[in-house]
């Protein structure tokens, strides 16, 4: 199986890139991780999905894409291209099923899970579907990949990783970045607007956007909601909204390019962020840099760290509470600029160059913790220059010289407190440390936490 020296330096296989009609934050990220790697030299690919919006194979910020079968059928497509390129490291991308490359090669392989499923699976696939799925991630994902590292965005997704029983020593945190803001034309709206933005599926819930809008229009006459995306889920929203008397008020804009996506943010007063879960919640950081400030589920999981509750933003437990937290911020207009200031401030402390580089460390602890069975087996010479090649790479991209920082002491992985923050441990973008637990707690010791605003810190590292 492992044969033969290969081209390829990290291939990371994904059911959708980031032009995919379906693609939203967690392909961003897989994005500029592959297009900041390739930037240092690497030599990178990513294997999806095919779709009628891109060709098959295309160069893309220096990656090359590869793009075959549907949304079931990429699946064994991508274990038959692993075989095929065999490449030096693998990164598969879980969003629930998982591409289990670690079954076709004994080169290294790290999972990257931008959350877990547990709710969204009887969401769209009811009961018995729902049931074999979670099984299918909680029982037989962990038992493929127990040997992988893991890679995540989120303290609440890394504890639940780790509630699956996967060792927490395995476990690397590496944040999003973010884009700079797009300059806009747009302005504040002058009447109330509220946004909401991503793939319009269930588990997204825009119903309860929608909802929102519903009871607060006797109050809020001139209110309006802008839903911005596109799915399968648009004519169950669009006949929801007539449903509740609204739909000449909800303005469906289906698919956006980059540019209106600002536009739209830059008019609104308030975005709502109603999924069941979000790995980190990408576009509360994007509103966030036009000074807009989001209200979210607390039960969300990665909106505990995207939204600093009562900050930046107010993040609730029920539709109810959404509702009184809009209703709230429409009305008290100095609470509203006081958060979408400090959600900028927020916004401006994320850096895509220093999540690459905590990316990198992430996959060279990879390469390191496979090298000793790689050396130990019979394997060819040319294999054994690969990875020992590789890992010089990655050390490269990382900056280990003077990029890290691998002391555990006391609260060195906090750094300082954002310029003007009166908020303590509840600050902008407090660093974050796992305490205590045994294999099956919910809470993480020793995880790899890799935060992505300068300088580089690792809170402690398992290589």
């Amino acid at each position: 199986m492992l044969s033969r020296s290969t081209s390829i330096d990290v291939l990371f296989v994904n059911w959708r890139d980031v032009s995919h009609p379906e693609g939203g934050g967690s392909e961003r990220y897989v994005h500029r991780m592959a297009e900041g790697l390739a930037g240092a030299g690497l030599t990178v690919e990513l294997f999806c999905a095919a779709h009628d919006r891109a060709p098959a194979e295309e160069m893309l910020g220096g990656v090359r894409i590869v793009r075959r079968g549907g949304r079931l059928g990429v699946y064994p497509r991508a274990l038959r291209h692993v075989l095929r390129t065999r490449p030096r490291l693998v990164v598969d991308v879980q969003n629930g099923l998982p591409f289990a490359s670690p079954l076709v090669t004994r080169r290294p392989v790290v999972n990257l899970v931008h959350h877990v499923h547990r709710e969204q699976w009887p969401i769209v696939f009811g009961r018995v579907g729902g049931a074999i799925g979670w099984w299918v991630e909680s029982v037989l994902a962990p038992r493929i990949y127990r040997r992988s590292r893991y890679v995540t965005v989120s303290t609440a997704t890394a504890e639940e990783l780790a509630g699956l029983g996967i060792d927490r020593g395995r476990l690397s945190l590496v944040r999003n970045g973010v884009e700079p803001p797009l300059p806009v034309t747009s302005v504040r709206s002058a009447a109330p607007h509220l946004v909401v933005l991503g793939r319009l599926v269930p588990h997204k819930r825009v119903e309860h956007a929608i909802e929102v809008v519903a009871r607060l229009r006797d109050r809020w006459p001139d209110l309006r909601l802008s839903v911005v995306g596109e799915g399968w889920w648009d004519a169950e929203l669009r006949a929801r909204a007539v449903a509740l008397g609204v739909d000449d008020v909800v303005d469906f804009t289906g698919h956006v390019d980059e540019q209106a996506k600002h536009e739209e943010l830059a008019r609104a007063w308030v975005h709502l962020c109603p999924s069941v879960k979000e790995g980190w919640g990408l576009v509360v950081t994007e509103a966030g840099s036009h000074r807009v400030p989001t209200v979210g589920y607390r039960s969300a999981g990665g909106l505990n760290e995207s939204v600093v509750d009562g900050v930046t933003g107010v993040l609730v437990d029920d539709l109810d509470g959404m509702v009184e937290a809009v209703d709230d911020l429409l009305a008290n207009e100095n609470r509203r600029l006081a958060m979408g200031k400090a959600a900028a401030r927020h916004a401006a402390s994320f850096h895509w160059p220093a999540s690459v580089r905590g990316f990198a460390a992430a996959l060279a602890s990879a390469v390191r913790e496979t090298r000793p069975a790689v050396r130990g087996s019979a394997v060819p010479v040319a294999v054994v220059q690969d990875v020992d090649r590789l890992v010089g790479r990655l050390d490269a991209v990382v900056g280990v010289e003077g990029g890290l920082d691998t002391d555990d002491s006391g609260d060195a992985e906090r750094g300082p407190a954002a310029e003007g923050d009166e908020h303590g441990d509840q600050g902008l973008h407090s660093g974050t440390r796992f305490h205590g637990g045994r294999r099956r707690s919910v809470t993480v010791e020793g995880v790899a936490v890799i935060h992505n605003t300068d300088p580089l810190t690792i809170t402690s590292q398992h290589a």
